[in-house]
């Protein structure tokens, strides 16, 4: 389905509100529920991908959630922020409990460990990583924003944009400025 993507998008506006298209799901509209999957399969998968890591294993979240929209179709509550949020949350949510329902394939015994690992470059790359995440924090929030979404979320300047609302050259120059400020601080 979406085995070659992973990158979270963000369902196109309609005319169709989802609180409306959800008003029909209940009445058992297949149509609507075809609507609600077109516009939030996607963001279910990537989530469910970015946790799972396994396309096989994403597909199957995807395909609980949207049951369980067909099926429970009130269990989205309005009140509570937007159905986006809540399915990509609900995906989160499922995929991790699928982590932890995994059984190792082999007795622990029968894995043999082979080591490579130079403790001190991993203890320098940890030491590293821990800096970028702290600057990264301290960053403006906007700029903080605009770059997980595009450097964890894999998105575009033109699609950051397009879901932010921001001009494109604003997007660049928030991008443009976290990093440099991340390299600054890096190499300091």
């Amino acid at each position: 389905m979406y085995r070659d993507t992973g990158v979270l998008n963000i369902p196109p506006s309609s005319t169709e509100g989802d609180s409306y298209l959800l008003a029909r799901v209940e009445r058992g509209d297949e149509a609507a529920m075809a609507s609600l999957f077109e516009r939030y399969s996607k963001l279910v998968y990537s989530v469910a991908l970015r946790v799972l890591r396994d396309p096989a294993a994403a597909e199957d979240v995807l395909q609980e959630i949207f049951m369980q929209v067909w099926r429970q179709p009130g269990s989205f509550s309005p009140t509570r922020g937007s159905l986006g949020g809540w399915l990509a949350v609900v995906a989160r949510n499922r995929a991790i409990d699928c982590l932890r329902r995994r059984r190792p394939t082999e007795p622990v015994e029968e894995v043999a460990l082979a080591s490579s690992w130079n403790l001190g470059n991993e203890t320098e790359r940890n030491l590293m990583m821990e800096k970028a995440r702290v600057v990264i924090a301290h960053l403006p929030r906007e700029q903080r924003k605009t770059l997980e979404m595009a450097f964890f979320d894999g998105l575009t300047h033109i699609e950051i944009a397009e879901m932010t609302g921001d001009p494109l050259g604003t997007v660049k120059t928030r991008i443009r400025s976290a990093l440099a400020s991340l390299r600054k601080a890096l190499t300091a």
